[in-house]
This record gives C-alpha cells, sequence and structure tokens, in this order.
C-alpha cells in the first residue's frame, strides 16, 4: 500500500482469517485430531470411553459416534467428521469409527502431498477417482447373503467387540428372529423394532415379545390389569371436553342452569365412552388426556385405558395389531379395531411395562434388553442397535464383504495397481487414497497389542493368494474371514469409504477460513497437541482440549 493511504478494512474487527496453507493446515489437524481420539475403540480389542457432560452425567462407550455426539465439538472442519458418523450410522447403523479415522487418515496422506508441493485440487480429483474405483472393487470381491446363519454371523462381528460380547450369540438371535419379523417386501423400517432397556438383571435374561411393550401404565387402578382377546382401539382425539377455541362468556340466572351445564358436559364425556364400547373395543391407546370422569365410566364398563402414549408406540402399535388410528371419536367403527391375545401390565425392576402380546403376525416388535446396571445396559443397546442396522442392511442389499481389514487391504492392492495406469501427479493422490485405507487393518492390530507393521506386511502377502484373507486379532494370525464367519454387510464400507472421501475433498478444498469474532480456529503446533491436549485455541473441541473441559477427577 502506498505511504500515507488509509488501509480499507472489509471485515468487523476482531474477525479472524486464515489464508492459503494455514487454512489448509489448521483443517487437516483438527480432521486428524478426531480421528486419533476415536481410533482407540476400533475392533473387537477396541477400548471404552467415558465422556462426563456438564451435570455429571457419564457415559462409556466405544460407539464412534455416540463419542463425537457426546464431546460437543464445535471446530468446523471437525463437525464435518462428526456429520461423516452420524451419515454412517443413519444409513447402516455400524461403521462410524471406521469412516471417521479413513477420513483423518486421507488428510494426513493429503498433507504429506501439500508439502510435496501438490496442489489440493488434484489431491481431490484423485481421491474421487479412488473412491469410484473402489466401490467398483468392493463389488468383485462381494459375496452373497441369502441365509439365517449369515445374518448371524453379520449380527455376531457388529457385536463383538462392544459390552454384549459375553452374551452376542443370544442377543444375535433376537436381532435376527426381530428383523426378520418386521420385513415387508424385502424392506426394514428399524423404528419398528422397539428396545426396551430395563436394568437389574443379566443380559441373558433379554427376550424378545411377539407384540409391542411400552412404557406406561393404566390411567387407573381400578381398571383391568389384563385382558383377554383384546380389542385395541387407538384415538389421537382427547376423551374430555375440548377447550372452546374462542373467548366467550355464559350468563347464567338460575342455579338450576348451572347443574344443567355441569350435566350436558357429562353427558359428552358419556357418550364418547358410549362410543368406545358399543365399537368393540375393550382397550383404548389415547395420544391425548383422558378425563377423570371418562375413566372413571371407562373402568365401570371394564375397558382398559393408557393415555398420552407417545407418538412412536402408537404407530408401532398399528403395525404389531392391525389397528387403525382414528382422529375422530365419533368415526370410530369396529373395522378400525386391533388384536392381541393377551394384554397386560407388569412391573419389572422399578419400571412398571403394558405388555400387548400374542399378535397375528406383528410387522412391529419389542426386545426387552436387561443388564445389571444403567450404564451396561445403555451400552448393550447401542450394539444392538448396530447388530440390527447391519442385519437390516445385509436382508435389503444381499451383500456382505469379509471383515478384520481384508476389504481395506484388498481395495488398497488393487487402487495401487490402478495408480500406475495413471499419469501425472494425479497417480500419487491415488496411491495416497490406498495407503489411507490400510489405517483400518493397522487399527486392529495396534488396538490388539500387536505389530501393526509385520501385521500389514503379512496381510499383503496374504493378499496376493485370496481376497479374503484379514487379521485374527485374538490370536494374531493372519486368516481366511469368510471361512471364519467375520463377515459385514456391503453397505458398510461402501457408505465408509464414500463419506470420507467426500469429506475429506470437502475439507481439502478449504483455503479461505473467515471466522467472526469471539471464535478462534487456530492452533498451537502439533508437537504440542500430543494426546488432543492443544486442542483448546482450536474452539477447545467444545471443551474437550486435552480432555480438559471435564470437570477435574477428585
Amino acid at each position: 500500500m502506498a505511504q500515507g493511504q488509509q488501509p480499507i478494512f472489509i471485515l468487523p474487527q476482531n474477525t479472524s482469517r486464515y489464508v492459503g496453507r494455514e487454512a489448509q493446515r489448521i483443517n487437516i489437524l483438527a480432521g486428524k485430531i478426531l480421528a486419533e481420539t476415536v481410533r482407540t475403540t476400533l475392533g473387537p480389542k477396541g477400548m471404552d470411553k467415558m465422556l462426563v457432560d456438564s451435570l455429571g452425567d457419564i457415559v462409556i462407550t466405544n460407539d464412534g459416534v455416540t463419542i463425537l455426539r457426546e464431546m460437543d465439538i464445535s471446530h468446523p472442519a471437525a463437525k464435518m467428521l462428526v456429520e461423516v458418523a452420524k451419515t454412517q450410522e443413519d444409513e447402516v447403523g455400524d461403521g462410524t469409527t471406521t469412516a471417521v479415522i479413513i477420513a483423518g487418515e486421507l488428510l494426513k496422506e493429503a498433507e504429506k502431498l501439500i508439502e510435496m508441493g501438490v496442489h489440493p485440487t488434484i489431491i481431490a480429483l484423485g481421491y474421487r477417482n479412488a473412491a469410484l474405483k473402489a466401490q467398483e472393487i468392493l463389488e468383485e470381491i462381494s459375496m452373497e447373503a441369502s441365509d439365517r446363519d449369515t445374518l448371524m454371523k453379520v449380527a455376531i462381528t457388529a457385536m463383538t467387540g462392544k459390552g454384549s460380547e459375553r452374551a452376542k450369540e443370544k442377543l444375535a438371535e433376537l436381532v435376527v428372529d426381530a428383523v426378520m419379523q418386521v420385513e415387508e417386501d424385502g424392506e426394514i423400517d428399524k423404528d419398528n423394532i422397539n428396545i426396551q432397556r430395563i436394568q437389574g438383571a443379566s443380559v441373558n435374561e433379554s427376550r424378545i415379545v411377539n407384540g409391542i411393550v411400552i412404557d406406561k401404565s393404566r390411567a387407573d387402578t381400578s381398571m383391568p390389569k389384563r385382558v383377554e382377546n383384546a380389542r385395541i382401539a387407538l384415538l389421537k382425539y382427547p376423551i374430555e371436553v375440548k377447550d372452546l377455541e374462542t373467548d366467550a362468556k355464559i350468563r347464567l340466572t338460575d342455579p338450576s342452569q348451572m347443574q344443567a351445564f355441569i350435566e350436558q358436559e357429562e353427558q359428552m364425556i358419556r357418550d364418547m365412552v358410549e362410543k368406545i364400547k358399543s365399537s368393540g373395543a375393550n382397550v383404548v391407546f389415547c395420544q391425548k388426556g383422558i378425563d377423570d370422569l371418562a375413566l372413571h365410566y371407562l373402568s365401570r364398563e371394564g375397558i382398559m385405558a393408557l393415555k398420552r402414549v407417545k407418538k412412536s408406540d402408537i404407530k408401532r402399535i398399528e403395525k404389531a395389531t392391525g389397528a387403525r388410528l382414528v382422529t375422530n371419536i365419533d368415526d370410530l367403527t369396529a373395522e378400525d379395531l386391533g388384536e392381541a391375545g393377551v394384554i397386560y401390565e407388569k412391573k419389572i425392576f422399578d419400571e412398571v411395562l403394558t405388555f400387548i402380546e400374542e399378535c397375528k403376525d406383528p410387522k412391529a416388535i419389542s426386545i426387552i434388553l436387561r443388564g445389571s446396571t444403567k450404564h451396561v445396559a445403555e451400552e448393550m443397546e447401542r450394539a444392538l442397535e448396530d447388530a440390527i442396522g447391519v442385519v437390516a442392511s445385509t436382508i435389503e442389499d444381499r451383500e456382505v464383504v469379509a471383515g478384520g481389514g481384508a476389504p481395506e487391504v484388498e481395495i488398497a492392492r488393487k487402487l495401487r495397481e490402478y495408480a500406475d495406469t495413471i499419469s501425472g501427479r494425479e497417480q500419487l493422490a491415488v496411491s495416497a487414497f490406498a495407503d489411507a485405507l490400510e489405517i483400518v487393518p493397522k487399527t486392529l492390530a495396534e488396538n490388539a497389542g500387536l505389530d501393526s507393521i509385520d501385521v500389514l506386511v503379512d496381510l499383503r502377502a496374504a493378499h496376493e493368494e485370496s481376497p479374503y484373507m484379514g487379521i485374527d486379532v485374538f490370536d494374531g494370525e493372519i486368516i481366511d474371514m469368510k471361512e471364519a464367519g467375520v463377515i459385514e454387510p456391503q453397505r458398510v464400507k461402501k457408505q465408509a469409504i464414500q463419506s470420507a472421501a467426500e469429506a475429506a475433498e470437502m475439507i481439502l478444498r478449504i483455503d479461505d477460513m473467515i471466522a467472526a469474532r469471539g471464535f478462534d480456529v487456530s492452533s498451537k503446533d502439533e508437537d504440542d497437541m500430543e494426546g488432543m491436549g492443544g486442542m483448546g485455541g482450536m474452539g477447545g473441541m467444545g471443551g474437550m482440549g486435552g480432555m480438559g473441559g471435564m470437570p477435574p477427577m477428585m
């Protein structure tokens, strides 16, 4: 700027701006640290994380997406990787840690190429082509899955290393039975499987209910506790006199008019109960409130009623019993009623539950999941949800791949062959993509206490013979994962590689960061970042800088 000229500010004061290499370095560093955070949880020998929130509530888990959600991350680039994990969870239900560590390793490999002088656009293009080629290779090494035995193996693989491992065969049986029961025309809605978590007993006491369990009790204790041959009415309409929507005044000139007014309200309630009775219903699930007087009349008629039932539970009851939700009580007829062999109320541990059982071919189902303590039961539930996701994906796609790092090593091997056919610097990006995928078997080996370099060398040699060779973390040997029954849905790997590549590509293309005042995305040197200490400057990862944001242990 010429001497004497006033500088021009186009951004508000205290706005942070990082351009070029500095912006790329900060973003890549955030991705690498996030990947390192969850990396130790991968595989059957993965460790758990304890997360304590500001209220002192504790979560103990090795589920990648749960860890990232609970960490309350604030760095913008790190948030993008959290989205990768959330997408993986929504699409497949498992493989969240795999997706994040691949994304982190892609950024790490890209950093090396940037230092060599390769432009980020070239790297992004190479990654995109490598991801497309990886999907093709994945199709080639996939196996067809069609029988129950395969579904059992998929469920057991998903639960190995989780808190549920000691009862994984029993839980796998429950998961496969539940998923196959709710399948409709080859599609599975996971919301139709309700997991009712109850502490206070061994996981071996978990069971499947041929119907629905809801955490509600009867609206009145004078109602029947058990109803055989239940005829079920589902109401969205409140069984009470509705308030007027407009302000109105009623002028009463005689005490008898007041009595007539009260009697009229009572008659309206009586008419509603009579409507329910005349439809043939002996059980009512109401999404809204039920008036005390209505409860009295329902009890007198021997009708069991539950009020303020959750919308999600109403939907499951519809699926399980064939009942139709009625929005206006005047429209209720016998055709709208659902059927169940028995409905009863039961107290388990310290929870009162209502069981709807003996349904004819229910397309919604409940699993009673037991655990000795609250934290054990919660981790069991997360493991069960992962297993439900992978079994559902396997039934829908009918494609599986070997586990134990076998697909990543095979894709990396073939990507290197593909890289040799490409000219220019893009070849370096494809080779870097191949190297990044090998982070999965390396991490599995490290988490099992094995030498990752030796394991990787042995794996590469074994893949010259078979694409199904993976690492047995229990014995430390390279074995055929297909024969060992360690298999995963193809969709888990497909989604993990695709979303990791897209997230890495998006982060690499950022060369300018403009942060509003009060938000600092700068970081210390990488040497100071050991064990995540030093993330304090990066928005502190939401107070998780070096776990410094957590309350001190007393």
